[in-house]
């Protein structure tokens, strides 16, 4: 399975129609699972992720890039507390509320909840309890952003 051929696919499909590839995930059980998240500015709709759907499954047949016997498409978008892997998702985000967990130490801590300062020299700028903590973007383990109501 080349999931970097499946992430270029489905990369040509999305920015075709004016959206992103955040994430791809394969997953193997009961049954075979291929899941691609997509985004773009304004969120995605039901009719965004249909359309994604149509159009890639075509081409994935057409280039035979999922061997084997069946598997299920599926297009979703990345959720409101979707994961931060990219420098520029930190920087989109930048106001909202997220959690990073950090592999190594900053200031004695590997944990941080707070709003979400950009990005600066490879660092995440993240404002926790009115103080700005810097964390290297090497650094991180695990960032997403939190629901707020």
């Amino acid at each position: 399975m080349d999931l970097e051929r499946i992430r270029e696919a489905a990369e040509r499909v999305s920015h075709s129609l004016g959206m992103e590839v955040v994430e791809i995930e394969w997953k193997v059980g009961k049954e075979r699972f291929l899941r691609v998240y997509i985004d773009k500015p304004e969120g995605i709709s039901h009719k965004d992720c249909e359309a994604v759907s149509n159009q890639l499954s075509v081409l994935l047949d057409a280039e035979d890039l999922v061997p084997g016997p069946h598997y299920i498409l599926e297009i979703s978008s990345p959720g409101l507390d979707r994961k931060l892997t990219k420098p520029a998702e930190f920087e989109r985000f930048a106001g909202r509320l997220a959690r990073i967990w950090s592999n190594n130490p900053v200031d004695n801590q590997k944990f941080f909840e707070g709003r979400l300062a950009g990005l600066a020299d490879g660092k995440v700028r993240i404002e926790v309890k009115g103080r700005v903590i810097a964390v290297p973007m090497e650094g991180i383990r695990k960032a997403n952003l939190v629901v707020e109501f």
